[in-house]
């Protein structure tokens, strides 16, 4: 191969790279802000903003071992325990890792922190897989699960 034509190629894939890390940076924000939607609608008590963020055939496993099969059981579920349930509490989340399973499905670490009003705080360290449809960033398969105290 000539030179000239080893400098077009590289400057392709040079190309192609950035682009990739482009996109996934404008993937992982978009995603930190589907967890911030998490965050936002459970501390305000929303539940359907919440079921709007999983597909219709999602997965979740809430922090007691419960296992929710399709939005509309989330929905079930989310409905008679988050009106009320969040009461002088507040959670954050927030993204740890972001583990592209390919560039659709992201397996996403979140650190989620219950801080309750005696001052005490409950750990949690979700796993949300998240596939990407229709341009839009889906909860698909989750699972809550609380830190065991280390005392």
């Amino acid at each position: 191969m000539t030179s000239s034509k080893l400098k077009v190629l590289s400057s392709i894939v040079m190309s192609t790279t950035n682009i990739a890390d482009q996109t996934s940076q404008t993937d992982i924000e978009a995603i930190k802000q589907v967890v911030a939607a998490v965050e936002h609608s459970q501390n305000n008590e929303l539940p359907d903003e919440f079921v709007a963020l999983f597909r219709a055939d999602a997965i979740w496993t809430t922090g007691h071992g419960k296992r929710l099969i399709g939005r509309d059981a989330i929905s079930t579920f989310t409905h008679q325990v988050l009106p009320g349930g969040m009461q002088d509490t507040t959670v954050t989340f927030e993204v740890e890792h972001v583990l592209f399973v390919r560039p659709d499905v992201a397996a996403v670490k979140v650190r989620q922190v219950y801080r309750n009003p005696d001052g005490t705080e409950e750990v949690g360290t979700p796993l949300f897989v998240m596939a990407k449809e229709d341009g839009q960033w889906r909860l698909t398969a989750c699972q809550n699960t609380s830190v065991l105290s280390s005392d």
